[in-house]
């Protein structure tokens, strides 16, 4: 004889079999294309930490995989690239680490509806991912977008040939779930893509055959044809255009952010506040972010997943500088109080200190 617990247990699971059951065929083919994103940058994070980069690896590499989540907007994952791609620079124009960022940026993101995630429409910062852009998981509907219906192609293309395809992987999508880095190893080209836009893929790729690589700078070959040298030009001083213009974007900024930034930090401390009774086992909303005892956690089917920080460093809400809002990420407690300090809020990390 069942006992009462049992007999609940059972009558659950049998209704919940038959609601399954009852469901139009179309619902329950429906799939969450989704992967471990903390994966995607883990070879980034290692080589940072190779090049000297200590703990400001972990932070940016958290920062960068949680954009791969659907609830980012179209250009996040870029400008986490490009962030990936500054600290290269600070620590010696790292190769390794600027490859990866470059397969980084082309790593498909998750599509819990099926569908093809939008295309970022802004430059990069960055010249070394000029003409990149993500990949589509296999599985998605090559004939549908998410969301916002206006970045249905990479920025300066009229088409993505085949559908689902990035320079690192031209054959086609990628692989539900699977990871960029373990299938290729070379980021490519935005040039093959970029031939039909605006150029700078292509102008990027000819300053690249102009050159010798070597980790740490950039040598001009001295046999170089006078055309390949111009195109080499004409790249570098795009290039710098594309950085000026995102400088002027940014100093313009700084007036009107200072309207929301008080109001960041006591957001940052209520979230702080509010991981000190969190834990593993409370209900969550998938893609939710949050700190758990020190430890950055991301919400998966219904149930948070704890991703310890690296280097000594801990989990903290922290205020964002350039817009509205808040980010959760791993940081050192000095550097987070002086980051909520700054905004004006007072208290600390809390708000009750």
């Amino acid at each position: 004889m069942l006992s009462f617990g049992k007999f609940i247990i059972a009558s659950v699971f049998l209704a919940a079999t038959a609601t399954v059951n009852a469901a139009p065929i179309n619902m329950r083919l429906q799939k969450r294309i989704a992967q471990v994103i903390a994966d995607s940058t883990h070879d980034w994070e290692q080589a940072c930490l190779a090049a000297g980069g200590a703990q400001q690896c972990n932070p940016i590499s958290v920062a960068a995989f949680t954009t791969l989540l659907a609830a980012a907007g179209p250009c996040e994952q870029q400008d986490q690239a490009d962030n990936m791609i500054d600290l290269a620079k600070q620590l010696g124009n790292d190769a390794e680490m600027i490859r990866l960022a470059q397969l980084f940026v082309q790593q498909p993101r998750n599509a819990p509806d099926s569908l093809q995630v939008p295309y970022c429409q802004t430059a990069p910062r960055n010249a070394e991912l000029n003409g990149l852009f993500h990949c589509q998981f296999a599985g998605s509907d090559f004939t549908k977008f998410s969301g916002d219906q206006t970045g249905n192609v990479p920025l300066g293309l009229t088409a993505v040939s085949p559908p689902g395809s990035c320079p690192a992987h031209t054959a086609g999508p990628v692989p539900d779930g699977v990871q960029l880095n373990t299938l290729v190893q070379s980021p490519g080209s935005g040039s093959a893509s970029s031939s039909s836009g605006s150029g700078t893929g292509s102008q990027t790729a000819a300053a690249s055959s102009a050159t010798t690589k070597t980790k740490g700078s950039t040598k001009t070959k001295t046999k170089t044809s006078a055309a390949t040298a111009t195109a080499a030009a004409a790249a570098t001083t795009a290039a710098a255009a594309s950085t000026t213009s995102a400088s002027t974007a940014t100093t313009n900024n700084s007036a009107s952010n200072k309207s929301f930034l008080l109001q960041n930090g006591k957001d940052a401390q209520s979230l702080n506040a509010k991981f000190q009774t969190l834990a593993a086992s409370d209900s969550c909303t998938d893609g939710e972010t949050a700190c758990i005892n020190g430890d950055f956690a991301m919400c998966a089917n219904g149930a948070f997943v704890v991703t310890p920080c690296s280097g000594g460093i801990q989990c903290f809400a922290l205020p964002l500088v350039n817009s509205r809002g808040t980010s959760v990420t791993c940081d050192t407690q000095a550097d987070a109080l002086a980051r909520i300090a700054a905004t004006g809020a007072t208290g600390g990390l809390t708000g009750s200190n």
